[in-house]
């Protein structure tokens, strides 16, 4: 600066843009690259082929995995604690199987079926929660004797497929809701929003849900804070139970039968949804949100494979395998950048 102030011409910093300045920021990239990869898919496909950039698609997406969209949202909250559960696919066929065996061959209202089988579902993932949490057991070996145990039941109900024609059932699968012009959804896609906003509140806004991520962190710090972290493990497993269970019911609106076969794999499907959806494999990091687009993505993959025409539906498990282990690396990255 000169000695006189107004012969002072030292040049002012200039203001940055303010675009400058924004960045994602690290928690968020995850779920920014699911999002960005799903316009991109979606771009795509609109290019591509004629009708792929219809509401009535984008709509189909959700109603023919709306089943898949709840039974991740309880994958979820199992991944974000550090755990795992693998027989979520096998409750989802075991609902079928009771729901089918009680309305059809036993005559039993749907009003006393849908919440038995609910309540049902919520004990199996209870009772898996209790077995991890006072035993010390592994969730992977646990959740895997739960998967063989639920699949048996369901043979032991029946070999066969058993037809759902009960009118309740009928008229819930061929519902549908009018959203936009010429486009409609069903209540099996509605109820799985629903799972996804209460997934969203309970996670964010309860202290199950802060308990939930701190397990997933640091579980031992968590029970120095005195956080409930007992009951929270077997609140878990409880609600994933309960949402297999629930996707098991929108399944059965969905095929109009139960069968042990139903659903084999499903839960894969799942972990791999919550996975691409940004939600970190080691626990205490993720969102339900993202599992939304998670699923939405498995679905727009089937759906370009579809409208291709030329290619067997096996590239569907092959272009997932290759998104997951884009995902593993892009979480390696996160977290590698996180520990600085």
């Amino acid at each position: 600066m000169s000695a006189n102030p107004a012969m002072d011409i030292t040049p002012m910093p200039l203001p940055q843009p303010a675009a400058a300045h924004r960045r994602i920021a690290p928690k968020y990239l995850p779920l920014a690259v699911t999002m960005a990869l799903f316009v991109a898919m979606a771009s795509f496909g609109s290019v591509l082929y004629d009708g792929f950039f219809s509401p009535q698609v984008f709509l189909n997406l959700l109603i023919d995995n709306a089943f898949l969209c709840i039974v991740a949202v309880g994958m979820t909250f199992v991944i974000l604690s550090g755990g795992i559960d693998l027989s979520v696919g096998s409750v989802i066929a075991l609902t079928t199987m009771v729901c089918a065996s009680l309305v059809e061959r036993h005559a039993v209202s749907p009003a006393l079926v849908l919440p038995l089988v609910l309540v049902l579902g919520t004990a199996f993932g209870a009772v898996q929660g209790v077995l991890i949490q006072r035993f010390r057991l592994q969730p992977f070996i646990v959740t895997l004797a739960g998967m063989f145990l639920a699949r048996g039941l369901c043979y032991l109900i029946s070999i066969d497929s058993i037809s759902i024609t009960n009118g309740f059932f009928s008229q819930v699968s061929e519902a549908r809701i009018p959203m936009l012009p010429g486009a409609s959804i069903s209540i099996g896609a509605l109820i799985a929003l629903g799972v996804v906003a209460v997934g969203i509140w309970i996670a964010h806004y309860t202290q199950f849900g802060r308990t939930v991520y701190a397990i997933g962190g640091n579980e031992q710090s968590a029970v120095l804070m005195g956080l409930p972290v007992r009951s929270t493990l077997v609140g878990i497993y409880a609600l994933s139970g309960f949402c297999s269970a629930l996707a098991g019911v929108v399944f059965s609106f969905y095929m109009l039968s139960g069968y042990g076969l139903h659903a084999i794999g499903l839960e894969l499907d799942a972990i791999a949804a919550v996975v691409i959806g940004g939600t970190l494999l080691s626990g205490g990091f993720g969102y339900v949100f993202g599992t939304l687009f998670g699923v939405l993505m498995l679905g727009i993959i089937q759906t370009l494979i579809m409208f291709d025409g030329t290619l067997s539906s096996w590239w569907t498990r092959i272009a997932i395998g290759g998104l997951l282990f884009a995902f593993c690396l892009l979480q390696r990255l996160f977290e590698a950048r996180r520990g600085r």
